[in-house]
């Protein structure tokens, strides 16, 4: 058995769409028995309608960059927990302060506040119909089971920044990815390699091959770990550490039928 992993955001979904190669690519790559699924720091309810959109079918989906791993139809086979007093902790850091939000990943919906110009989460959440639940700082400690905390910065730079500092500070408990402008923080030991692994586990399939495909850092861990690739819009940085460097994750797909 053969799983295609696919980042989404940079990857998958380039220049604010999913190109027909790609669904091209996914429909062959399924269609000669493998397996395919998106890995994305994204909820699945943020990413699962964008997929069905342009065509994309899925037989899993590991989110929230390792911190829920969940079947194609939605159900939960595994989610990570961040302690509320750590969260609570983390949203006073005067570097996160500077954030565009706050957004907590929970099983079904996300919980947001801080939220400021620069934001994108509600926008996003409007054009795909995803719940989100406003919430203010003292509400912290009565959220239900958080995996993901997300920040958004207006520059890459900064999010390498802040993810330093937390990774300083509380990286006993919780790791944070920078991803572009943004930093994902989940749970310690939690990844997208992490989440792969856990997911042949949950789906007992037997020594697949897994065929990664990323560009950002937060996808570093899944393609060290699988000798993955990425696509050639990818910060040199990030092809240097891939196998090989496609146009496109069609093409990637095609490739290794």
């Amino acid at each position: 058995m053969k799983i295609g992993a696919s980042d989404y955001d940079g990857t998958l979904f380039r220049q604010r769409t999913i190109a027909a190669e790609d669904v091209a690519g996914v429909k062959a790559w399924r269609a000669a028995g493998h397996k395919f699924g998106v890995v994305s720091g994204r909820d699945y309810g943020m990413l699962m309608p964008q997929l069905k959109y342009y065509g994309i079918e899925s037989d899993y989906a590991v989110c929230n960059n390792g911190g829920i791993i969940c079947r194609a139809d939605g159900t939960a086979l595994w989610q990570g927990e961040i302690p509320h007093n750590v969260l609570a902790a983390m949203v006073k850091e005067p570097a996160v302060r500077r954030s565009f939000h706050f957004a907590f990943s929970a099983l079904d919906k996300t919980y947001l506040y801080h939220e400021r110009e620069g934001s994108w989460i509600m926008r996003e959440a409007q054009e795909w119909n995803f719940t989100i639940v406003k919430i203010k700082e003292e509400d912290i400690m009565n959220l239900p089971q958080i995996h993901q905390f997300c920040l958004g910065f207006p520059q890459a730079s900064e999010a390498d920044e802040v993810s330093a500092i937390i990774n300083e500070k509380y990286g006993d408990v919780v790791e944070a990815y920078p991803n572009g402008c943004s930093v994902d923080i989940v749970p310690r030991g939690v990844s997208k390699k992490q989440g792969i692994e856990m997911l042949v586990q949950l789906m007992h399939w037997q020594e697949p091959e897994v065929y990664a495909i990323g560009d950002e850092t937060n996808d570093l861990p899944m393609l060290e770990a699988f000798q993955g690739f990425t696509v050639d819009t990818a910060r040199k940085a990030i092809q240097e550490k891939a196998r090989a460097v496609y146009p496109s994750v069609g093409g990637m797909l095609l490739a290794n039928l």
